[in-house]
């Protein structure tokens, strides 16, 4: 039992040596413009309706499959199943890793938007968005900006404006027709 709470601070600690080092590194864009895919990243303890993600599909006149959510939640949820795949402070491994399945799948693609809608400063958040391959991306101010191309001053309970002002500012950038 005192070995287990050992070996989760080495985690922790590796994981925020590793997010540091990833926060330095410039990133590289691709020259390609307009929104084909989005990832969103969600904290599902704070923000419970992540499927209204998929509303971004018609509103910005995308396919179906375009949109791709992944949650956070901090503990499992012993009451009931979420639609959303999500990942939990038990998936950190060693060196920064995510060790769930669903999140290996979600980061294994390329996307041009990474919408990171949460605001707590958690490590598996943080760590999840570094591991996202993203031309743009895009949060909230409320969060760590660091890691955010554009910010929104929108608190996580108003999607609405989040929605309309993502899209605002994507058609201001060309990159929705």
């Amino acid at each position: 039992m005192v070995f287990k709470g050992i070996q989760e601070k080495f985690k922790a600690k590796s994981g925020h040596k590793y997010l540091e080092d990833e926060l330095k590194k410039p990133r590289f864009v691709r020259d390609k413009k307009g929104v084909s895919s989005i990832a969103c990243i969600v904290d599902m303890d704070k923000f419970r309706n992540a499927e209204v993600f998929q509303s971004l599909i018609q509103q910005m006149g995308l396919k179906p499959n375009a949109v791709h959510v992944m949650g956070y939640k901090r503990g499992q949820d012993k009451h009931g199943m979420f639609s959303i795949p999500f990942c939990t402070d038990k998936d950190l491994g060693w060196n920064g890793s995510i060790e769930n399945g669903d999140f290996s799948e979600f980061s294994g693609r390329e996307y041009d938007v990474l919408v990171n809608y949460f605001t707590d400063d958690r490590l598996v958040l943080k760590l999840m968005s570094t591991k996202i391959n993203a031309r743009i991306r895009v949060g909230l101010k409320e969060a760590d900006n660091t890691m955010n191309d554009l910010i929104f001053d929108c608190g996580l309970s108003d999607f609405k404006t989040f929605k309309t002002e993502l899209e605002k500012y994507l058609r201001i950038l060309n990159e929705l027709g």
